[in-house]
């Protein structure tokens, strides 16, 4: 049976390609998280919190807010802050307007294990993408186009906090 499809085979195609360069991917940094017992999106959603939590504007962190700065689902978002939680990385207290939702922000532990989770994705991902080269640029260029970024990698501001005011988690000296 002949597929209707425009590409000679599957390595033609940027989706296929796509999912086959994100698996790998998740797989390195999946292995650079491992000893730090972190999964993937454990280690985003923290180190999220973590940065949001640093930038200073004095507004308190939702779950909705972090959901939508992370483009997670909200459903996982709230499934994985609860293990988060229980392992001691964060503190959910009640929101201080709102008596039906809880701030987000980290623990002295789970700020701690950011900053050191983040040089280990960092190097996960500078080995993973070496093979980029020179057109690293052009790849952040386009990949900002695919996720629908208008902003700096990693600055996307969720909603209610000022766009510019989260600032990257500091490495630990």
């Amino acid at each position: 049976m002949t597929l209707p499809t425009r590409f000679e085979g599957p390595g033609e195609s940027p989706g296929f390609l796509l999912w086959q360069a994100t698996n790998a991917w998740q797989r390195a940094v999946r292995e650079a998280l491992a000893p730090l017992e972190l999964t993937h999106v454990q280690f985003v959603l923290l180190a999220s919190i973590t940065w949001l939590a640093d930038a200073g504007d004095g507004d308190p962190l939702t779950q909705r807010a972090l959901a939508a700065h992370a483009r997670t689902d909200e459903m996982m978002t709230s499934q994985v802050v609860r293990a988060l939680e229980a392992k001691g990385l964060i503190e959910r207290p009640p929101h201080p307007g709102d008596a039906r939702a809880r701030t987000l922000r980290p623990t002295t532990a789970g700020a701690a294990l950011a900053a050191r989770a983040i040089p280990a994705v960092e190097a996960a991902d500078d080995a993973f993408f070496t093979a980029l080269g020179t057109s690293e640029r052009g790849f952040l260029k386009g990949l900002k186009s695919l996720a629908g970024s208008t902003s700096a990698a990693g600055t996307s501001s969720p909603p209610g906090r000022a766009r510019g005011t989260a600032r990257p988690a500091r490495r630990a000296s």
